[in-house]
């Protein structure tokens, strides 16, 4: 039976899985999740793109990283803060391992469909894994199929939806929608529809704006 006393959110996640604080970011969202057990929280990812300029074929990981950064050793420099904040929380991002920067509107599309199935938290945790370990090429259809089989779903399918257009047009607008609501950098967090929180915010910090929102879309009047 449902306890009537419990309350319930939904977290809106609008984030890109070659975004390095969106990686922290999700770990620190499920560390924040465990430490609300008082509260049902649903949570939904919605895609971003951080390089839309990037082809769908992707481009060798030092062009992206000169035409952004200025350069490769420029980058490493600057990378070397998030490097270590990812080993404080526990994760793993290898930078000189990632050899090709994608397009990720196939990750996307992936994460959408795995989304369906309930399986769209895992989705998004195997392709940050796979890039951020620099374990696996996401401009490789056959990796983005594997890491789809890895999450169960069927790898013949994913293989021959990847294949089409499939849902291109609504990832696409929903990244376009997300950036006209006014995100411009990720990961957003968006609490019960109305309250935002940009960047990877602390674990502790999340918790408790998601009880403090919960409470009080709870004592607000149903229409």
């Amino acid at each position: 039976m449902t306890d009537p006393a419990r309350k319930s959110l939904t977290v809106d996640v609008v984030s890109d899985v070659v975004c390095p604080w969106c990686y922290i970011g999700k770990h620190r969202l499920e560390q924040a999740l465990a430490e609300v057990d008082d509260v049902d929280v649903t949570v939904r990812w919605h895609p971003f793109f951080l390089n839309p300029w990037v082809p769908p074929e992707g481009i060798s990981r030092e062009d992206y990283l000169t035409q952004k950064f200025g350069s490769v050793d420029g980058y490493h420099r600057m990378a070397a803060r998030v490097v270590d904040t990812a080993a404080e929380e526990g994760l793993v991002y290898r930078p000189n391992n990632v050899r090709r920067q994608p397009n990720t509107l196939d990750c996307h599309r992936l994460i959408h469909w795995a989304s369906a199935r309930g399986a769209g938290a895992a989705m998004k945790q195997r392709l940050m894994d796979l890039y951020f370990r620099g374990e696996g090429d996401l401009t490789d259809r056959e990796v983005l199929v594997q890491a789809a089989s890895d999450c169960g779903l069927d790898a013949d399918a994913i293989r021959a939806r990847l294949a089409t257009d499939e849902d291109v047009d609504l990832v696409t607008g929903q990244a376009d929608s997300a950036a006209q609501a006014g995100v411009t950098g990720v990961p957003t967090f968006i609490l019960g529809g109305k309250y935002g929180l940009s960047g990877a915010q602390p674990s502790a910090q999340l918790a408790k704006a998601i009880r403090q929102v919960a409470q009080e879309l709870s004592a607000q009047p149903q229409a």
